[in-house]
């Protein structure tokens, strides 16, 4: 006699699969600034990328498994140059990619026996920040039209709560990265805010740029900017040298000369 399972569970075991295996990886995280669209997400590889350019003005973020979220961009990628080609280069959007990439995990997830453990993100920048796109497509094939800010993977609900307390409109790339290095930190206990540029892949949709807005921050730009997303740190380890304050200790009389017994080198 054939072992009967309703299409619920079956539904649901898959769900539970697919959410188990994307949590098991690290968060990434989009957020819109003044001049583009930030992508930033821990990789200690640089040949395995989880950012990637898809067209023209369109960056794809990924996490899960990386065999299955590769195949994607891929066929993304070629998906977007057909269209291009056949019709126009203008007629190739975030959104269309997004919807592209809806049906494909959709039917994967209703088909096969097994779900991709993947969740993407789709993102395009547009010559104004209001006309930006950001796309969160699930295993599921679920599209979410995301504004201002996404987190994927990992605890991707704490990072969104994180973020959404530290964006704000206009900010600047710095600002940017900033927020989105507390908002990795948040399941972590602040251990991806110092992490080292090695650990990290860090890359924009520049909107000031003509035709291929996509570039990854690497090397010394990179270095240059968590130095700068860190300013609070720098201030906390300054020294206070604020007139305030009194000297211990025995002070200098009038004429200048150190008072006995009072040492002016370093203690």
């Amino acid at each position: 006699m054939p072992f009967y399972v309703s299409p619920e569970q079956v539904m649901k075991d898959k769900a539970d699969y697919a959410r188990k295996g994307i949590a098991r990886g690290r968060s990434g995280v989009v957020i819109q600034y003044a001049g583009g669209i930030l992508f930033v997400a821990p990789n200690p590889s640089r040949a395995l990328h989880k950012i990637s350019e898809i067209y023209d003005r369109i960056a794809f973020a990924a996490v899960g498994r990386y065999n299955e979220y590769e195949n994607l961009r891929k066929a993304g990628v070629t998906y977007a140059d057909v269209t291009g080609y056949q019709f126009d280069r203008r007629d190739v959007t975030a959104r269309g990619i997004a919807n592209w990439y809806a049906q494909q995990l959709g039917q994967i997830f209703t088909e096969s026996s097994k779900p991709f453990e993947v969740e993407i993100i789709v993102a395009e920048a547009a010559e104004s920040a209001s006309d930006d796109q950001i796309y969160r497509i699930t295993f599921d094939g679920s599209v979410a039209d995301e504004h201002g800010f996404a987190a994927i993977g990992g605890q991707a609900d704490q990072v969104s709560t994180v973020l959404k307390e530290h964006y704000s409109d206009g900010m600047s790339l710095t600002e940017a990265l900033s927020a989105a290095l507390a908002a990795l930190a948040a399941p972590n206990n602040g251990e991806q805010a110092n992490a080292p540029s090695s650990q990290l892949e860090v890359a924009v949709l520049d909107r000031s740029r003509p035709h291929r807005t996509f570039r990854r921050l690497v090397g010394a730009r990179l270095e240059e900017l968590l130095q700068e997303s860190h300013p609070a740190q720098s201030a906390d380890s300054a020294p206070d040298t604020t007139d305030d304050d009194e000297p211990i200790g025995p002070s200098a009389p009038a004429d200048g000369n150190p008072a006995p017994g009072t040492s002016t080198g370093p203690t």
